[in-house]
């Protein structure tokens, strides 16, 4: 049987006369949007305009909930009781998913951003809090997660759908977790560098870190980032390539259809 895999990109991030990115052109090749839900990025006319061009495009559409950090750009750790996480969670959540409604959509999926997403997979509590506010607005929805993290299992704990990602342009520590940005060696440039990134961690169902440390996992789903530059070649040759490679892409609630 072939094998399904997803390719996903975080998008909606431009905010009033800013603009961040090339959505547009991202979702025409990808097969999920995970969108800002306006705490680190986005407003309520680019959430709206991004999920019309995710339906329009056939591509499914997810949250990307963050810190409240627009000049941080949500990538700065705030320490947050949990209660008052997950409420930010629950609202920023339930915002994308009225705008969803409004635009003939479905919410399917959320994914959380920067910051909050990394101490997902590393603190059990924040694991745990994101888990708790996605099952609370809909116990269907997908949690998109770090591959072998914690965010992953905290989901499964709960029986919450939940589906790991990798990324097609960072780097590994030994332990699984992202090179920090700062530190030269975070980001993989180029297109073809990014697909035999992501071709040798699907191919041997691993994480590969920096060092060449394997880490075993069942990667369903690669993120390329909509804010870098090589963005959209490096999303059209991940396409090309897994493609030629015998991978059937598809929407994040696909994944598990048979």
């Amino acid at each position: 049987m072939t094998r399904r895999l997803n390719l996903n990109s975080d998008l909606g991030e431009s905010f009033g006369p800013w603009k961040m990115g090339s959505d547009a052109a991202m979702l025409r090749i990808v097969n999920s949007a995970n969108v800002a839900c306006g705490y680190h990025a986005g407003d309520p006319a680019v959430m709206m305009k991004t999920v019309a061009l995710a339906r329009d495009n056939g591509v499914s559409v997810g949250a990307h909930p963050g810190y409240p950090d627009l000049q941080g750009f949500g990538r700065r750790r705030m320490d947050v009781a949990a209660d008052e996480l997950e409420a930010m969670l629950i609202c920023q959540i339930g915002a994308l998913q009225a705008c969803c409604r409004a635009q003939g959509a479905r919410l399917t999926h959320v994914k959380a951003h920067g910051a909050l997403y990394n101490l997902a997979g590393t603190e059990r509590k924040v694991a745990e809090v994101i888990a708790r506010a996605v099952q609370r607005v809909d116990p269907q929805l997908i949690l998109l997660a770090a591959a072998a993290s914690l965010s992953v299992q905290a989901a499964r704990e709960r029986g919450l759908p939940v589906v790991e990602e990798i990324f097609a342009d960072r780097a590994y520590l030994d332990d699984g977790n992202l090179v920090p940005r700062a530190q030269p060696n975070a980001m993989i440039h180029g297109a073809e560098a990014s697909l035999a990134h992501v071709l040798r961690m699907v191919e041997e169902q691993a994480l590969v870190s920096v060092n060449g440390k394997r880490i075993p996992v069942k990667p369903d789903s690669i993120c390329v980032h909509g804010d870098g530059a090589e963005a959209v070649a490096t999303a059209q040759a991940l396409r090309d390539g897994l493609t030629q490679a015998g991978y059937a892409l598809v929407a994040i609630p696909e994944l598990d259809e048979k």
